[in-house]
């Protein structure tokens, strides 16, 4: 074992060979748009993402799906099935197989397994003082998505986030790679202040973020002051009172947003300074937009200062 659930880690990695290691991870979740093909590239998108987010290579997938008998006639769940494969497939990886059950409320992911060297992990608690923090996907999603559940998201704000979530992080992991980078994690439903904070006290270090610099989802704040959103997001920002300290001007909705619970969020990299020039040519060669959020700093593990 080289990484287990004792630093909350993206998912389970496990040594096969010297130069050889699993990772192993598994993710599904219940619709979050109504199309049900874009419902299923986002969830094999989200799934494959934590092999990513480990420095790994996917090497195949199995599909996750729960589903009301009474609707097999419709046709969905073949469209939720295909957006995954189609997904996969952009990914270089076979879906070989999966399980089903009868469910009345929908659900979708899967079991995603790869590889990776065991000198070139990406993992949760290699982050030190002096990393500059790296975001390479806008926040919000949750916001969205709790706005389509309310029909209030205009098509737009809705096709942008979509497209966002079902962008694999095989490119911006291919980069931090190229560059030697060591710590990251993906930002999923605890949000960026949850996962920074996990990775933080893995890495026994703290934080700050220069709020202005963080990426957002177009419409993404006016959803927010209009009031949508999701209760995983302002469970995230109470769970985060105890760990994040702001200064200056940081609006209640920013607050939010920073806590917002992402659906296949971007990669969130701890770079070291010595590598910063090399990472940001290999995102520019790939065309990953990554944003600069912020400095590891020592301290408390865990605390994060947002200004």
């Amino acid at each position: 074992m080289l990484v287990d659930i004792a630093t909350g880690d993206d998912a389970a990695v496990y040594l096969i060979a010297p130069d050889r290691a699993l990772v192993v991870t598994l993710d599904f979740f219940t619709p979050i748009v109504d199309d049900p093909y874009d419902f299923g590239r986002i969830g094999a998108a989200n799934a494959l993402s934590d092999v990513y987010a480990m420095g790994g290579t996917p090497l195949f997938a199995l599909n996750l799906l729960s589903f009301p008998r009474e609707l097999l006639s419709e046709g969905l769940a073949e469209e939720i099935v295909r957006g995954g494969a189609d997904k996969a497939a952009e990914a270089g990886v076979p879906v070989l197989g999966g399980h089903s059950i009868d469910d009345p409320e929908p659900k979708y992911g899967m079991v995603a397994v790869g590889e990776v060297h065991p000198d070139e992990v990406l993992a949760n608690d290699r982050a030190r003082p002096g990393d500059l923090l790296v975001l390479t996907k806008p926040l919000g999603t949750g916001i969205v998505a709790t706005a389509v559940k309310e029909g209030r998201c205009p098509s737009s704000v809705l096709s942008a986030a979509v497209e966002t979530m079902a962008q694999l992080n095989r490119d911006a992991a291919e980069a931090a790679q190229a560059a030697g980078v060591r710590a990251a994690t993906d930002v999923t439903g605890y949000g960026l202040t949850g996962h920074l904070h996990t990775l933080l006290r893995a890495s026994g270090a703290s934080a700050r973020i220069e709020s202005a610099r963080v990426p957002l989802l177009e419409g993404a704040v006016q959803l927010a002051e209009a009031g949508h959103v999701p209760g995983g997001t302002r469970r995230n920002l109470a769970d985060a009172a105890g760990h994040v300290a702001y200064e200056g001007d940081v609006s209640a909705v920013l607050k939010l947003l920073l806590a917002d619970a992402q659906t296949s969020g971007g990669l969130l990299i701890a770079c070291p300074q010595d590598r910063v020039a090399l990472l940001r040519r290999e995102m520019a060669a790939r065309n990953v937009r990554a944003a600069e959020i912020g400095r590891v700093e020592a301290g408390s593990g865990g605390r994060i200062l947002v200004g």
